[in-house]
């Protein structure tokens, strides 16, 4: 399609597209699902593709990323793989329930989940769908509202499949769950996957989710998440993205805890040609508890837009944010962070930090921190920097022996090292510090020992 169709247009060819699939979407798929279908594709014609009117997209221009003829995957395909061969970029020394997604599909022959405690369940979205109806009833789509945001809403039109992740009242997972999120196709790609996760009363787990990609075709991921966190449970989730120039990689995650929960979300964009996370948490139980941290590592005309919102529903709450951005090349980022304190959520404490360091004069970075508090005894700070390095400190450095690229070098690792150092998980830490000094030397973002050669 011509980058001159008109935005009216671009929307209506997913509309469109929706309305030639709609019996392939239904077919074999949850009447949970599928009676979400119908009002989502009205809320997407409504809102249609993010534009910089959108005051969530207002420095993130999605347009030209829904321009491609992408092929897009509605039903699982027959995928041979062996993560021993194809993918041996797991992380040295950890120890993980290791599962793999092609496309936004659950890979079937994953084995690793057979060893989880008794009662935690991960499995296929669509599968447990369907087996479980009354717990979807209960927890789909109702964080993940169709008509507050377009991606959201064309996400919950075409989902047909993902995670479930279901971990039972006092249990705890020892091993944290990895999901490797691959994306390979022989055409462009348009990938849509959907995932629900609920953790019960006094339950914990760790997640790491790793995104990558296998070749250089054009690929276009739509991810949305759901998390329930209820009383006294813990969460870490960990999200490291590293994939090529050619993707772009729209997440967006809804988290809602409840009483004395805990939840970390630590998020690792290494490489990729366009990025946007959104993050929502609603503190919805007194003494709950939410730390969030971000960073990115960017050059070329890469571009990472990371937008929070936390809601401070209940009394008594904390929520902590720490996002940094290293810019080189052309590259662009964005941060907008908003904490709201509604009425009667007394005894807040909500704090937000984020410092951006640029590399180069082209380098560019929208910072846009926000505070609404409609209570009075609160405790809330935010901050942004955004800057070049420090020449007094570079020349500090260089005074004592040490040249100037590794004292470059030692000051960006420094810089980063307050985000990465929140990573709880030692062998995950040790892997993202190792990943970060080679994305800093400017080494080829891709792991160094995957088999597929993704230059780009």
């Amino acid at each position: 399609m011509s980058v001159l169709v008109e935005k009216a247009d671009l929307s209506l060819k997913y509309t469109g597209h929706y309305n030639n699939v709609k019996e392939l979407l239904f077919k074999n798929s949850s009447e949970v699902l599928n009676a979400q279908r119908n009002k989502a594709i009205q809320d997407f014609v409504l809102q249609g593709i993010p534009t910089r009117k959108n005051e969530a997209y207002k420095y993130t221009n999605l347009q030209p990323q829904f321009f491609p003829e992408f092929k897009f995957i509605h039903q699982k395909e027959n995928v041979e793989a062996d993560l021993n061969v194809i993918f041996r970029c797991d992380v040295p020394q950890l120890s993980t329930h290791l599962n793999l997604f092609f496309n936004g599909w659950y890979y079937d022959k994953n084995r690793e989940t057979a060893n989880l405690p008794e009662g935690v369940i991960f499995e296929s979205l669509e599968k447990m769908a369907k087996n479980k109806p009354e717990i979807f009833q209960e927890y789909y789509s109702k964080l993940a509202k169709t008509g507050d945001d377009p991606l959201v809403a064309l996400n919950t039109a075409y989902a047909k499949d993902g995670y479930f992740l279901y971990v039972p009242k006092n249990i705890i997972v020892e091993k944290p769950i990895q999901l490797i999120n691959l994306l390979q196709a022989q055409n462009d790609t348009f990938a849509t996957q959907r995932n629900l996760i609920i953790i019960e009363p006094g339950a914990s787990v760790q997640l790491i989710i790793c995104d990558h990609t296998l070749n250089l075709n054009q690929y276009l991921s739509n991810s949305v998440t759901e998390i329930f966190v209820s009383e006294n449970a813990n969460l870490d989730y960990y999200t490291l993205q590293n994939q090529h120039n050619n993707a772009t990689s729209l997440n967006s995650v809804f988290i809602q805890q409840e009483r004395d929960s805990n939840v970390t979300t630590h998020t690792s964009s290494l490489h990729g040609g366009l990025i946007r996370n959104n993050l929502k948490i609603i503190l919805n139980g007194e003494n709950a508890t939410a730390n969030m941290f971000g960073m990115s590592f960017i050059d070329r005309k890469q571009h990472v837009d990371n937008f929070t919102q936390i809601t401070h529903a209940k009394p008594h709450c904390q929520s902590n944010q720490v996002y940094k951005n290293v810019l080189d090349h052309e590259s662009t980022g964005v941060f907008s962070g908003q904490i709201h304190v509604i009425r009667d959520a007394q005894k807040t404490n909500a704090f937000q930090k984020n410092n951006n360091l640029l590399l180069t004069d082209k380098a560019t970075m929208q910072t846009k921190p926000q505070l609404i508090i409609d209570a009075d005894d609160v405790k809330c700070s935010h901050g942004a920097t955004v800057g070049q390095i420090d020449e007094e400190a570079l020349f500090y450095l260089r005074a004592r022996g040490i040249d100037e690229d590794k004292a470059r070098l030692m000051m960006m690792n420094a810089f980063a090292h307050e985000v990465v150092q929140e990573i709880k998980v030692k062998a995950l830490r040790d892997r993202i510090d190792d990943l970060v000094e080679k994305r800093l030397n400017g080494e080829v973002a891709r792991c160094h020992e995957c088999a597929y050669n993704c230059e780009c």
